[in-house]
């Protein structure tokens, strides 16, 4: 795609920390980007614009926002952020409003979503896998700290078109002929600090430095791969419980003043991805007859804090 190649038009579903910083990118370079999000994030951004401060810049973008997902109308390309609990809604309500040329990408956690947002009759969608520590400390303002990079595939004609598209915004994207490990790779990860992170309100660096704290992110991450090998996910030197933990330490060691995502929507008293997480694994296990005593404890204690979370929130 040549420097003075129209830019597609593109709709952020679920903007927020994730969904902010991408969509603010591809505006900040010049795309005309549409942020769909929540009531707060659409006013601070409709009135101040969006600040991203990265580790790279600080720069107020200005961008369009709306709290109607009928905005994302003739969009060609969706960024799908929502969270995994509103997948099958959010698509079906979506999957009217998109010309057959659309493609929506999930840049979401878990390893099911694509098929999910298929369900709704979305013809094409894509996987990625989303590499970045960022949050939202206040509505309009996305606060960047570590990586920002997407990994797509396979190799086809719309991923080297979305990878084309994020490289004319400084978006690092990386085309994988096996996205499903790849999928899985992030995956692991998650389900290895995501819940802890959550529960102790720890930061990475921290849970990476905690002999007693990685000792539990190493069985969380075995039960893991077990579920994974029953079914048939191949993941090559990962399936290795060594190089697995390796992994998990390598990205709490690259980011490690991240709180996990999950961490952040307890604090702010929101519904959290823990079930398409260890709930997840937890899920798969009694269903393949393999025990995930880890999993299944850090999936119940975060749907404990998460429910005296909304209730908190709520009587506020």
């Amino acid at each position: 795609m040549s420097a003075e190649a129209a830019w597609p038009k593109v709709a952020v579903v679920g903007a927020g920390a994730v969904g902010g910083y991408f969509g603010g990118m591809l505006a900040r370079a010049g795309a005309p980007v549409v942020l769909i999000g929540r009531p707060a994030f659409v006013e601070a951004v409709r009135k101040n614009g969006l600040f991203l401060d990265t580790l790279a810049f600080q720069e107020l973008v200005r961008v369009e926002a709306s709290t109607d997902l009928r905005a994302a109308h003739g969009a060609d390309i969706v960024l799908f952020c929502v969270k995994t609990t509103d997948n099958l809604p959010t698509a079906k309500a979506l999957a009217p409003l998109l010309p057959p040329r659309a493609l929506v990408v999930s840049l979401q956690n878990g390893v099911d979503n694509v098929e999910q947002i298929e369900t709704a009759g979305i013809a094409k969608v894509l996987p990625s896998v989303v590499y970045i520590a960022a949050a939202v400390p206040e509505a309009g303002r996305i606060k960047h700290g570590g990586r920002g990079d997407l990994v797509v595939g396979p190799s086809s004609d719309e991923t080297k078109r979305l990878a084309a598209v994020f490289a004319r915004a400084a978006v690092p994207v990386r085309i994988s002929e096996n996205i499903h490990a790849e999928l899985w790779t992030k995956f692991i990860a998650n389900c290895a600090l995501n819940a802890i992170s959550a529960l102790s309100r720890a930061k990475y660096g921290r849970i990476a430095a905690d002999p007693e704290t990685w000792r539990l992110v190493e069985g969380t991450v075995v039960e893991v791969l077990e579920v994974a090998k029953a079914s048939g996910v191949h993941l090559g030197p990962l399936a290795e419980p060594q190089q697995a933990f390796a992994l998990a330490r390598k990205i709490a060691t690259q980011i490690p003043e991240a709180l996990s995502s999950t961490c952040q929507d307890l604090m702010r008293g929101k519904r959290t991805e823990i079930d398409s997480l260890n709930g997840f694994i937890a899920r798969r296990g009694v269903h393949l007859g393999i025990p995930t005593p880890m999993n299944h404890a850090l999936w119940s204690l975060v749907k404990l804090s998460e429910a005296a979370a909304e209730s908190a929130s709520a009587a506020k």
